[in-house]
């Protein structure tokens, strides 16, 4: 089947676009968001600095219902929120705010699980000095953890993007929307084959970036 790129290249940049749009905001908000609730998980649960049972547990019990949930079922069971939060289930919003909620609660549990691994001896020493739970926060913990937390961070980006094609699927725009309408459903391969390729370059650059960010960071 004869490709026509006169008409399909608009489409094929503006699916590349929305793709990077959806990837970029999700991975902005939905990161800072994960952090914030990685944190939370992390100074509440016993002996933590904020230690606080009920609140660790609840947000446990939240983090682990929302994470296993494959996300293109996640995308359609929060359908109502969507619709009321952004004010349409279809195009490329929709699938964002989604994006940015799953993200979040499985950004959360690898902020958490990277900061258990700090040495609690550290975190007393400079409770010893006086020092706050927000200066511990920020001075301490995340400086501490940022090169596994870099590493956790280009894991979620790899992720997000697989789940932006994901969102393709039910119409929400991308390069897994433009593979899907103008390849797989029109037997067009070779158009297939280029959206996965971009979509394998994308990925490619991000991974490279991570590691080479997190060896500068760990070498510090």
């Amino acid at each position: 089947m004869s490709t026509d790129w006169n008409i399909l290249w608009p489409v094929f940049t503006e699916s590349i676009g929305q793709t990077l749009w959806m990837v970029g905001v999700t991975m902005l908000v939905g990161g800072f968001l994960g952090l914030l609730l990685g944190i939370l998980l992390y100074t509440t649960r016993r002996g933590g600095l904020l230690e606080n049972r009920f609140v660790h547990t609840g947000l446990n019990i939240l983090v682990n219902f929302v994470r296993p949930i494959p996300f293109i079922v996640f995308i359609t069971a929060i359908g109502p929120l969507t619709l009321r939060v952004v004010g349409t289930t279809i195009g490329t919003a929709a699938a964002t705010f989604p994006l940015i909620v799953a993200s979040t609660f499985g950004i959360s549990r690898i902020v958490e699980q990277n900061l258990v691994t700090i040495d609690n001896g550290v975190i007393e020493a400079a409770r010893s000095m006086g020092a706050g739970p927000v200066r511990i926060i920020t001075t301490l913990l995340i400086p501490e953890a940022l090169g596994p937390l870099i590493l956790g961070y280009t894991f979620v980006f790899v992720s997000v993007v697989d789940a932006t094609a994901i969102a393709g699927a039910v119409g929400g725009g991308g390069l897994g929307n433009f593979a899907i309408a103008y390849g797989y459903q029109r037997f067009n391969w070779t158009v297939t084959w280029i959206a996965v390729l971009v979509i394998v370059l994308l990925v490619q650059v991000a991974q490279f970036l991570g590691n080479r960010l997190a060896r500068m960071t760990l070498r510090q």
